[in-house]
This record gives C-alpha cells, sequence and structure tokens, in this order.
C-alpha cells in the first residue's frame, strides 16, 4: 500500500481541525468544562495523547502512520459534549462523529476504508482495551492514560477512575 504523501496527510488533520462538527465539539466542551476540576478534553490533551501514542508507535516499531494516530487522537473525544448533556458513553458518540468527520473528507486526501475501520475502533476501545484490541487502539488507549498526570492532580482523591487506570509515575 501507497503511503501518504507529507502534503495529503496535513490536508487530513487540516480537514478535520476545521471540519464544523469538530470546532463545534471543542468549543462547546470548553464551555461545558470551564469550571470542571478533572481532566479536561481540550485540543492540548488530544494533541498530547497523538504525541505519546506516535513515540509509542516509534518506539515498538509499528510502522503505523502519524497522521492515522493523529486523527485517532484528535477524534477520540468529540463525544463528550453528548456525554455530559445526554448520558450517551462519549467513546459511542465520539465514533459515530468522527464516522461522518471522516465521511465527509474529500476522496482525493481520504483515508482507505481499513483505516477509517482502524480510527473508528481505536475510538471505540480508548476507554477500555479488548484482550484482541487492534495496534491504533492500543496505542490510543495507552496514549490516552499516559496524558493524564493523575499523580499531580488536586483532585485525584475525588476522581472516579480506577487506580489501575490512573497514571501515577512519570514513564518513560
Amino acid at each position: 500500500m501507497n503511503r501518504p504523501t507529507d502534503n495529503t496527510c496535513a490536508l487530513r488533520l487540516r480537514f478535520i481541525q476545521t471540519h464544523p462538527l469538530f470546532t463545534s465539539s471543542c468549543q462547546r466542551l470548553e464551555e461545558l468544562e470551564r469550571t470542571r476540576l478533572f481532566c479536561s478534553h481540550q485540543i492540548s490533551h488530544f494533541l498530547d495523547v497523538a504525541r505519546i501514542a506516535y513515540i509509542m508507535n516509534l518506539e515498538e516499531k509499528l510502522g503505523i502512520s502519524r497522521d492515522l494516530i493523529y486523527a485517532a487522537a484528535l477524534l477520540h473525544d468529540i463525544g463528550k459534549v453528548q456525554q455530559y448533556e445526554s448520558g450517551i458513553p462519549h467513546e459511542i458518540a465520539g465514533r459515530k462523529l468522527a464516522s461522518q468527520i471522516l465521511a465527509d473528507m474529500p476522496e482525493e486526501i481520504a483515508f482507505t476504508k481499513e483505516e477509517k475501520l482502524q480510527i473508528l475502533a481505536a475510538i471505540l476501545g480508548h476507554r477500555n482495551l479488548k484482550d484482541n484490541a487492534g495496534p491504533l487502539e492500543t496505542l490510543l488507549y495507552k496514549g490516552d492514560k499516559m496524558s493524564r498526570a493523575c499523580f499531580a492532580c488536586q483532585a485525584e482523591a475525588e476522581c472516579n477512575w480506577s487506580d489501575e487506570k490512573k497514571n501515577m509515575e512519570i514513564h518513560l
């Protein structure tokens, strides 16, 4: 399979970043989490997850393209708005929103069907890692958890994350 050019990768991420569903979700999340004591789900979190996942990808020599990792990371928590407002688990709502964003991508820069399935599976599985999780799903799960500095959080004691999911140390 041919790897996309750097320009195609950049255009893919720019498309996601400027898509109305993405921008409106990010804006609404910022409003909803303005006074949140716990971890927030802003663009800085999305990028932290992407960078950590990409570093792990390089270290483990998995060969997953950077734009695939970044796309999954940018989209993984956009369903939080629906979780806050309607009680829909954010991985389910996020998968639906991400599916629409990916479907709207112009054909000349679009991810392949297999890549879209990988991104959507990673979004759906980023909260609870399955035994048969794919490489992108595993990277997103780990990157999401490692991006949190629970060891330095003032709200850690009140957090509803299980102790197993809390990131209580700096990982090398």
